[in-house]
């Protein structure tokens, strides 16, 4: 005859249940615990998405800023400019308006008193035309050369040379015509 144990199976079934209990219950708990842990995560991640919007809304803010401060520095370089250029227009009209004077006054410096005797200087864009009297060829030969050695002469050539009586006395009448320098 067969012996059935009634008592045995339900201590196993009992035991089977607790064990289910006991895996289910660890079921949820770590189902619970790795739910906070993704809500954690992704509470991190969306607080850094807004930290980051809100540095790049700063920064786009700050870069506006900066536009338009570099387009007044633009501005102010292109007025520099602008005001570099005049100044240099009023330095060049203030060379141009004392090289005349300091022209003849280098010619007249020039000029040796008791040879040579200057009749006519006129000025013409670049050119300088010099009319006068030598007492011969050699004084005016003398004077073209220091002509050409003065820093306001670029060149000087000699336009006509001829031997004319002025009150009893022979003399060289010339004509040159100079090449005025730009400094």
């Amino acid at each position: 005859m067969i012996k059935i144990n009634l008592l045995y199976r339900s201590v196993e079934e009992k035991e089977k249940k607790t064990n289910i209990a006991r895996q289910m219950v660890i079921f949820v708990i770590a189902s619970v615990v790795f739910a906070l842990l993704l809500a954690s995560v992704q509470l991190y991640v969306v607080q850094a998405i807004m930290n980051l919007e809100s540095e790049i809304k700063t920064k786009e803010e700050r870069l506006v800023v900066l536009k338009k401060v570099i387009g007044e520095i633009d501005d102010i370089k292109a007025e520099k400019k602008i005001l570099e250029k005049k100044l240099a227009v009023i330095r060049r009209l203030e060379e141009d308006r004392l090289f005349p004077i300091r022209l003849l006054d280098e010619v007249n410096a020039l000029v040796p008193a008791k040879d040579v005797r200057l009749t006519k200087v006129s000025e013409q864009g670049p050119q300088l035309s010099i009319e006068g009297v030598g007492r011969d060829n050699i004084a005016v030969a003398l004077f073209m050369k220091s002509l050409e050695l003065s820093k306001y002469i670029q060149s000087v050539d000699l336009i006509s040379s001829k031997q004319v009586d002025l009150s009893g006395i022979k003399v060289q009448q010339f004509s040159l015509s100079c090449v005025k320098k730009r400094s």
